[in-house]
């Protein structure tokens, strides 16, 4: 498509702007939280991945409802 046919309005710019800030903050407020769960806390961690049983032995019994 060709870009002169629909010329951006004349607040667009300030919006994307913002837009755009607001994206930023939201990617650092996620990096934060991603960071504090990787610390973690003293009493209350996630289990490591790593340290799972693999396989479908790991899944053990299916039980019907």
């Amino acid at each position: 498509m060709d870009d002169k046919a629909n010329p951006p309005k004349k607040g667009a710019g300030e919006r994307k702007d913002r837009l755009a800030e607001a994206l930023r903050a939201n990617l650092q407020k996620r990096k934060a939280q991603a960071r504090s769960r990787r610390v973690g806390d003293a009493g209350h961690h996630a289990p490591d991945p790593d340290d799972r049983p693999e396989g479908l032995s790991a899944a053990g019994k299916m039980h019907k409802d």
